[in-house]
């Protein structure tokens, strides 16, 4: 069974892109090559986009082998296969890893135990039901990285075939 998904980079150091790019390699199972370019919402940093088909599981070894690097600020998607739902991973230096699970009409899915122990947490007070309704959501990482989306409006795309 093939996934697909998409690996987007919003802003790293230079030096660190044939990291970057070793890294998704040692996951896809093929070379990783990506077309970096400058990322006009942070300067001095680069941005890359990597469309790419493998193993369902991409999206998720990608976030783990980027995920304590804390120069980084990425995005990795992967589209629902038979069996398996779709997911986002979000990451940046502030906030860590996001994860939702994506429905087919592209909203982001809450399980139940998460919203039972958010609204149980909101009950005696140690938080606001609205605050963590929007962790749920991911609206804080979305709103640190919305600048980098835009900025990285009209980009190359490229895609990526892993051998299954």
């Amino acid at each position: 069974m093939t996934a697909r998904g998409v690996f987007y980079v919003h802003s790293a150091p230079p030096a660190l892109s044939p990291h970057i790019e070793w890294a998704a390699a040692g996951v896809v199972g093929v070379p990783v090559s990506l077309e970096w370019a400058d990322q006009p919402a942070a300067p001095g940093t680069l941005r890359a986009e990597l469309h790419w088909e493998g193993r369902p599981g991409t999206a998720a070894g990608i976030t783990s082998a980027l995920r304590n690097w804390k120069l980084l600020r990425f995005e990795v998607t992967e589209d629902p296969t038979p069996g398996c739902d779709g997911v986002r991973y979000s990451f940046t230096p502030s906030l860590g890893v996001f994860t939702g699970i994506i429905g087919a009409n592209g909203d982001i899915m809450i399980p139940e135990d998460r919203l039972r122990a958010v609204m149980a947490n909101a009950a005696v007070g140690k938080t606001t039901l609205e605050h963590e309704l929007d962790r749920l959501l991911g609206t804080p990482w979305d709103n640190e990285l919305e600048p980098f989306r835009r900025a990285g409006d009209g980009a190359p795309v490229r895609w990526l075939h892993a051998a299954v």
